[in-house]
């Protein structure tokens, strides 16, 4: 059971790598409409007619240096996971009930996902199946049996860090007592009051390191 345990792990941090992945991605697309017309075309700066101006003022020049870019705030993950009493699995069909009745809605990467509104760019925090590859099979879902879930953010998010993190915690909970399951810490073992402040605290030192970068 611990290989098993060991594989369930690793399949969880490869969804997360690939939601890492997806949402730097998308922080990085431009949001101008010309661009995103046409991909990989830089669309220069251009002073038309006016380009000369009546009192000799030069142009710009095309190969100005561009302004360099504020540094961005260090990436941090934070991972619940919620598993059977006695590790028991969770039939499919109660599991995917159970996240849709707190607000999850099944998205990127076919894991569930809470947004910020309606705006499916701005995912708060993410839910993802314990069994290979992480994705929700809905359409035999009746048939699975999953022995658990992950639950996890990347931080900095679309909201306040910790308020994410309460968010996150507030489902997990809610999935807790509806499913009768037991919910765990990042590294496997039960997540109790001490550890949950510790966490909470360690996101709030790390918001306001972000602050000051």
């Amino acid at each position: 059971m611990e290989g098993f345990g060991w594989l369930l792990l690793f399949f969880g941090l490869l969804v997360i790598a690939g939601v890492y992945v997806y949402s730097r991605r998308e922080k990085s697309k431009p949001v101008d409409a010309e661009r995103i017309e046409s991909p990989g075309i830089r669309v220069e700066p251009t002073l038309g007619d006016d380009a000369d101006e009546p009192n000799g003022s030069p142009a710009i020049a095309d190969d100005e240096p561009p302004e360099p870019s504020l540094p961005e705030a260090p990436q941090k993950i934070v991972t619940l996971r919620l598993v059977g009493r006695d590790k028991k699995p969770f039939p499919g069909d109660e599991l995917i009930l159970s996240m849709r009745g707190i607000g999850l809605r099944h998205g990127k990467f076919g894991i569930f996902h809470r947004y910020d509104g309606n705006d499916e760019s701005r995912t708060i925090f993410s839910a993802a199946s314990l069994v290979e590859p992480g994705s929700f099979d809905l359409a035999n879902i009746k048939d699975q049996e999953i022995p658990g879930i992950s639950l996890f953010m990347v931080l900095p998010g679309p909201v306040d860090s910790v308020e994410s993190f309460d968010l996150m915690m507030a489902a997990a909970r809610a999935l807790t007592q509806s499913l009768d399951g037991e919910l765990l810490d990042e590294s496997g073992s039960t997540l109790s009051i001490q550890r949950e402040r510790y966490m909470r605290e360690e996101i709030i030192q790390y918001q306001h390191s972000a602050m000051h970068v």
